[in-house]
């Protein structure tokens, strides 16, 4: 009989967060009891925030990378290993802990240590950004959640990384209302699957790979992960209460109404004035009349002039529970 080649790991770890002691214990007791080859570790810096770490790793002929960290390290571990066919694992050590809330994995570290040893696998979309900077030059990144550009890629540039430490989500309320006190439409053009571009002023655009953001807020009730579409919702409110109708779509209408056929016949009714509006496509082309902030899976990429935001189905095999 020919031996079977020994599995192995890579870990891509951001040591700032969370307990690294305990992480390598857990590491070296699911190793061992799967009987796997010693487990490779990188670490996370400002400068190399994950993408080379995880390429490097699926280079070297890994089965499995666990991105250690929060959202950031998990989206630059995505873009290191979109189209590898190597897996990604995620122990969530972060405040919003995205992908894991909306792919339903546990938050618990050793439970997801478990599940990148012994889990099964699940391929999912992932969304690819090409983004022109006032400057003139162009950066391809990659997302898996949620990209943005308007008042909440604002909102998370206002953020503070020491406020969020403290009281986790919750702290972009207070970069929501630093956002707000610079509150002006943004006049863009889009095009979307190559349909001739549009005119369009809107407070936000944003574009989904999944649906659920920071406090479980259901901003897209129909995105999904692994339908080879992404999802593109628009915030345009209108008048002095126009972003209390916002909220009132997002919590009541996505939250409630459109759990029952009746419920969704009564969010029909009032299309005709939406002040939310939900688009799908696999390609969109979106300039603007002057430089806005974008956001990628709720880190701040700075000033751009346009953005080429496209599906790259299938491209990302994830390790999840086997029932999954």
């Amino acid at each position: 009989m020919i031996p079977t080649a020994a599995r192995r790991a890579a870990v891509v770890a951001n040591p700032t967060k969370g307990d690294q002691a305990r992480l390598r214990q857990l590491v070296t007791a699911a190793e061992q009891a799967h009987g796997w080859e010693p487990t490779v570790w990188f670490e996370t810096t400002p400068s190399e925030p994950g993408s080379t770490q995880a390429r490097a790793a699926a280079a070297s002929g890994v089965d499995v990378v666990l991105a250690v960290g929060g959202d950031g390290t998990v989206r630059a571990v995505v873009e290191g290993l979109r189209g590898s066919g190597t897996a990604l694992a995620v122990v969530p050590f972060g405040t919003g802990n995205l992908l894991v809330r909306n792919l339903g994995l546990p938050l618990g570290v050793e439970e997801s240590v478990r599940i990148a040893f012994g889990g099964g696998e699940r391929r999912i979309d992932t969304g690819v950004v090409d983004v022109d900077r006032p400057d003139g030059t162009r950066q391809e990144h990659a997302f898996v959640v949620m990209a943005g550009l308007g008042i909440d890629a604002k909102m998370i540039a206002k953020t503070s990384t020491k406020l969020k430490k403290a009281v986790g989500w919750l702290a972009y309320v207070d970069g929501g209302m630093r956002a707000l006190a610079e509150l002006g439409p943004v006049k863009l053009r889009y095009s979307l699957d190559g349909s001739a571009s549009r005119s369009v002023s809107v407070h936000s655009v944003m574009v989904g790979n999944c649906g659920v953001l920071p406090g479980g807020i259901l901003l897209i009730p129909d995105a999904a992960p692994d339908d080879g579409v992404l999802d593109i919702v628009a915030l345009r409110p209108r008048g002095p209460f126009g972003w209390l109708k916002v909220w009132n779509t997002l919590t009541w209408e996505n939250g409630v109404l459109r759990r029952s056929a009746a419920g969704r016949k009564l969010i029909d009714l009032g299309r005709d004035a939406r002040q939310v509006t939900y688009l799908r496509g696999e390609d969109i082309r979106i300039r603007v009349d002057e430089p806005q902030e974008i956001q990628l899976d709720g880190d701040e990429f700075g000033l751009a002039s346009a953005v080429r935001i496209r599906v790259d189905p299938a491209s990302l095999l994830v390790r999840v529970a086997e029932s999954a």
